[in-house]
């Protein structure tokens, strides 16, 4: 295992907001860099490596959405938006442009931790798994490879980009042919647990997944749902 220390970088315009959350990060052993506005966090995450980024969605000069939108057109680094009130269009919005994951104000510490513990496990288990080759299998169904080492995903030729949430669903998925996963168990399967998280956002992780993989999404090849549980990946046996 590695002894990296994880970066995070934590953007909120309330110096009250990162105080409050960088003391228990630190605490935990995690290196944070703040940024105070949305063009701070970008120029920060150009000077050096980050494991997550953490981004309030209203920000000065410019707001955590758009900082998403531009950090997603070039890195599948995790994403964590924290969301000032429970706004179902911050929530989607944050999700639409690449998130992994949301936070509604106010939230408890006890659930703060957890969602940046979980991502960062996560993540550091991936980047081990690929430096000491384990489960770093390539998975090739039909026309669609996954490399697991190199965490890149091509379909009929040509190179997919999926975020950090996404390629670990896919893997999930297709680890098991014709099993079928609830939201419930996705999440576990990707964060540890599915506290705080509402199961919704398994269903847009899925929907981009489709939008990038599958000729026709509405009618797929390789990710189904099966209605009232969840989903599954295609059976290698049958096709279906």
């Amino acid at each position: 295992m590695s002894d990296h220390i994880p970066r995070i970088l934590l953007a909120d315009d309330e110096q009250s907001i990162q105080t409050l959350l960088s003391y228990p990060l630190q605490k935990d052993g995690y290196e944070v860099v703040r940024a105070s506005d949305g063009r701070e966090a970008l120029d920060r995450f150009e000077e050096q490596a980050f494991d997550l980024v953490v981004l309030d969605v209203m920000m000065p000069r410019m707001d955590g959405l758009e900082v998403c939108r531009r950090l997603r057109a070039k890195s599948s680094v995790p994403i964590i938006m924290l969301t000032a009130k429970a706004e179902e269009i911050d929530k989607v919005l944050g999700l639409e442009l690449g998130a992994d994951d949301y936070i509604t104000k106010p939230f408890s510490m006890r659930e703060f931790r957890s969602r940046v513990k979980a991502t960062l496990r996560r993540a550091g288990m991936s980047r081990d798994e690929s430096e000491d080759g384990v489960e770093a299998e390539v998975l090739a169904v039909h026309q669609l490879k996954i490399d697991g080492g190199k965490r890149t995903v091509r379909v009929r030729g040509r190179d997919v980009q999926t975020t950090f949430v996404e390629f670990e669903i896919l893997t999930a998925l297709a680890k098991a042919p014709g099993r079928v996963f609830t939201r419930d168990m996705l999440l576990t399967r990707i964060w540890g647990d599915s506290a705080y998280r509402d199961p919704r956002t398994i269903d847009v992780h899925i929907r981009h997944l489709r939008e990038k993989l599958e000729l026709e999404p509405k009618d797929p090849e390789y990710l189904f749902t099966v209605r009232g549980v969840g989903y599954r990946f295609r059976d290698r046996a049958t096709g279906d």
